[in-house]
């Protein structure tokens, strides 16, 4: 079975002691991931899946030697051999922290966990954890994983905050236009990547949008409060790609504005949407001003509802772009922007059809703010300005 990039990351750190994390959206593989990590140990293994409350069961015991001791005989192996074990679903018993660092740090365990969110992790792992774990966080497919899943490109090592795009190639843009376009219109789930018809497609989506209501809201016990979370959510997507202004949204709500932060901190939190924040060249100084919102992953996105192509495509570059660090964008005063600017040194601009006017302002611009290397990425192939193709992002 083909791997995800991560999984070479994540494998890197198999013999480190510490407890190994990976998190992201619901339905974007951290479950297969892990099995493909299960399946390289060559040690004693133990595999725990936390939805099923029997095998939830063996670590509610207050005694964590007993614990020990369980799992050992589970494996049949002497003390002395390293145990790995992997749990999946940690947010289902919050208390396996306490667990998780009591055998780490007197027996040496191994723990490579999944968790269905950051917005859980945070409470599930507190400050005793602390130098303890490393957390990996699983996104959808991009797009150059697409290709490599469906037997069109070969697989790419990327190195981490390395952008570097080449020039359009006519040859190659023709020949992945088709793909590209089904990645606006379904994103990068691997299920739905995966499922060849069209009709399908769309029901995996919906399924998928449906458990994260039943399953990630459970959180939020008041019906009332999920159904404002639904609103805001429907509010948000004609909003895709431009500064929110939680004043609006709170009046439109009916709610008060520290509850549209709190709302869209959960959003956040558990990886469904994308707030991308104002530029400042200043590292010490508090950049004042709203953020900018995309969500996750575009077949969610269009699920929900429908937005222009401008905005679609900027929704589907703003997630391939978050792969290579931190995002932000530029606007004064609403005279001149900058889509994004990438970790502080690569200005963005992105268009449906990019021209060479665009591409000189956008230069004139970030020279301005003290920036360098510019990019004008353009879906529709252009011989008249220096665009990217955003398949080769």
């Amino acid at each position: 079975m083909k791997k995800r990039y991560l999984f070479n990351e994540i494998a890197r750190y198999l013999d480190h002691k510490n407890a190994l994390v990976i998190t992201g959206m619901r339905q974007v593989g951290k479950t297969t991931l892990m099995k493909q990590l299960f399946e390289t140990v060559s040690g004693p293994k133990l595999w725990f899946d936390l939805e099923n409350p029997l095998e939830m069961k063996i670590f509610e015991n207050i005694d964590y030697d007993g614990i020990y001791q369980e799992l050992l005989r589970r494996t049949a192996v002497p003390e002395r051999e390293r145990l790995f074990v992997f749990i999946d679903e940690i947010q289902n018993l919050p208390q396996i922290t306490r667990v998780i660092k009591y055998l780490l740090d007197k027996y040496g365990v191994k723990f490579i966990v999944t968790g269905s969110s950051n917005y859980y992790l945070r409470n599930l792992f507190p400050e005793s954890l602390s130098g303890r774990k490393f957390l990996f966080v699983l996104p959808p497919m991009d797009f150059q994983e697409i290709l490599y899943f469906k037997d069109k490109a070969g697989y790419i090592q990327r190195e981490e905050n390395t952008f570097d795009p080449a020039p359009n190639n006519m040859i190659d843009y023709k020949r992945f236009e088709g793909d590209y376009n089904e990645y606006l219109e379904f994103g990068g789930l691997p299920e739905v990547v995966l499922t060849p018809d069209v009709k399908t497609k769309k029901e995996v989506l919906n399924n998928i949008f449906t458990s994260f209501f039943q399953k990630d809201l459970r959180l939020l016990a008041d019906i009332t409060d999920v159904r404002e979370l639904r609103d805001l959510i429907l509010l948000l997507v004609p909003r895709t790609g431009n500064i929110i202004e939680i004043t609006k949204l709170s009046s439109a709500l009916g709610i008060t504005r520290q509850k549209v932060y709190n709302y869209l901190e959960f959003l956040q939190g558990i990886f469904f949407i994308r707030l991308v924040p104002k530029f400042s060249s200043s590292v010490d100084r508090a950049v004042a001003g709203g953020k900018k919102v995309y969500f996750a992953d575009n077949g969610i996105l269009n699920t929900i509802g429908r937005v222009n192509d401008g905005q679609l495509f900027e929704n589907a570059v703003a997630n391939q772009l978050a792969r290579y660090g931190e995002l932000s964008y530029y606007n004064k005063r609403n005279s001149a922007e900058i889509d994004f600017i990438l970790n502080k040194e690569a200005a963005i601009e992105v268009k449906l059809n990019g021209s060479r006017q665009e591409y000189d302002k956008l230069v004139k611009l970030s020279a301005s703010l003290g920036i360098g290397r510019n990019y004008l990425i353009s879906l529709k192939n252009s011989d008249s300005a220096p665009v990217i193709s955003p398949q080769y992002i």
